[in-house]
């Protein structure tokens, strides 16, 4: 076998680039589905339509968490078999590059089909359609994300480029994120042609078009074969998850993964809320918010990347957990106290940007440990079901969060509802934080021949 190449710079960026274009579609449903499905009464006023069954159908449910949950979970049981397929395909290309290429354009496909068919019919029809469509959708994203995460620990062969490779995506994660967040600021230039939700709609198909471009950048100036092993594993799915979950450092991980993502996703669903609703600002805001703690997130990652390489990643992971739970509890009671609305925003985007930073960089970097620390002991490369199983952590707990927040959110009048969907992400984080403290990672760093940072376990 050939000795592979270590990825340079311009390898790094031009994969963050695809990270780039999957966070904006994955950013477009994350954080607009429920606003366009459910709309809060100042955009049923500003002239949204009703396309969906709306309110509580059962034991406390509505019909676009249960259909947002229900997906995620398809998904996340897909996610394993995608996973397998891509661990032990053979294809010149290698295993992860033929699934970029072939499901970049689908996955942005859907994205805007998601906010489009649904809306053709009655409500039934629309239920219905909103279901399949959503399916669709998050099938496609596992066949771009699961292959393309597992090209992580390949290219980030060593504990250097590992970290600046997390650091890389987690920039373009953002900026997509952000960019995401732009929606209903384009539309609000078409609103008074099209109406409120055809302008969404067409500004949607503008940016996956964009995704999609970016999403097959590294599908078409990378060669795998230089740079990552590309030997097929021989392991049937089953086993595979079986052994995965069998890891004790990937179990904490993973449960801890799933609460960070409910915590998160609960944030970022109700961000457009908590900016109408709460703080009384217009829906516009929300990109202002959003790429405000993008840029002063940015501004630590310099320091994140070099204090993770001195004082370890756990330490950091932790902090950032505690630190988030401050920034969703003073979400909870933003727009009250006769504070200026427009102070309440940057307080929140200046508490939320420090554990952004570190935890859009090193979850990642973490799992490629733990993955590569498997393979050694294993003897197997199965990082494609580490990464699937983390898929499954976010589509976990996103589907968990969509549920609780549409629900939560009906509560009360006034905005209370909002509140307390922000109280109970700051539980799940605290939580979360609480359980990642035990992950070992001296032992998996001195196993990986990784720098380990003093201190305890």
């Amino acid at each position: 076998m050939s000795e592979k190449r270590l990825a340079d710079g311009r390898v790094l960026r031009n994969f963050a680039i695809g990270q780039l274009g999957w966070s904006m579609l994955s950013g477009i449903v994350s954080n607009w589905l429920l606003y366009f499905y459910m709309p809060s009464e100042e955009t049923i006023a500003a002239g949204m339509p009703l396309f969906i069954t709306q309110g509580i159908v059962f034991v406390g449910m509505t019909v676009i968490g249960l259909i947002t949950a229900f997906c995620r979970l398809v998904d996340g049981f897909i996610d394993p078999f995608i996973a397998s397929k891509s661990d032990s395909l053979t294809h010149p290309l290698g295993r992860r590059i033929p699934f970029m290429r072939w499901f970049a354009i689908p996955f942005g496909v859907m994205t805007v089909v998601v906010f489009t068919v649904p809306g053709l019919g009655g409500e039934l029809f629309n239920d219905i359609a909103l279901f399949v469509c959503l399916v669709a959708f998050y099938v496609s994203l596992s066949l771009y994300c699961t292959p393309f995460n597992a090209l992580i620990p390949e290219l980030g062969r060593t504990q250097e480029l590992r970290v600046n490779l997390s650091t890389y995506i987690s920039v373009t994660f953002f900026v997509g994120t952000a960019v995401a967040y732009l929606v209903p600021t384009i539309a609000g230039f078409m609103q008074g042609a099209l109406g409120i939700a055809n302008a969404y709609r067409v500004t949607i198909a503008i940016l996956a078009v964009i995704a999609i471009a970016c999403m097959l950048l590294p599908a078409f100036t990378i060669d795998e074969n230089t740079y990552a092993e590309t030997e097929p594993s021989t392991t049937p799915m089953g086993a595979s998850v079986i052994k995965t979950f069998k890891n004790k450092e990937f179990q904490v991980f993973e449960i801890s993964d799933i609460l960070y993502w409910i915590g998160l996703t609960m944030f970022q669903t109700g961000l457009p809320f908590y900016v109408t609703s709460l703080m009384g600002l217009d829906s516009s805001m929300n990109f202002v918010l959003f790429a405000g703690m993008t840029v002063i997130s940015l501004v630590f990652y310099a320091p994140v990347n070099m204090m993770a390489k001195r004082l370890g990643k756990k330490k950091l992971v932790t902090f950032a957990f505690f630190f988030f739970c401050v920034a969703f509890a003073t979400t909870s009671i933003c727009g009250q106290f006769g504070i200026p609305p427009i102070a309440w925003g940057g307080l929140i985007a200046v508490l939320a940007a420090i554990p952004m930073a570190i935890l859009g960089i090193l979850p990642q970097a973490v799992l490629a440990d733990i993955a590569e620390c498997d393979a050694i002991e294993s003897g197997e490369n199965r990082e494609g079901m580490f990464y699937a199983a983390r898929t499954f952590s976010m589509t976990l707990g996103q589907s968990i969060a969509m549920i609780l927040f549409s629900s939560i959110a009906t509560l009360g009048s006034g905005g209370f509802g909002y509140r307390v969907t922000a109280m109970v992400a700051t539980a799940f984080c605290l939580l979360g934080g609480v359980v990642f403290m035990r992950y070992r990672e001296m032992r998996v760093l001195g196993l990986i021949g990784g720098p380990r940072s003093g201190g305890e376990e």
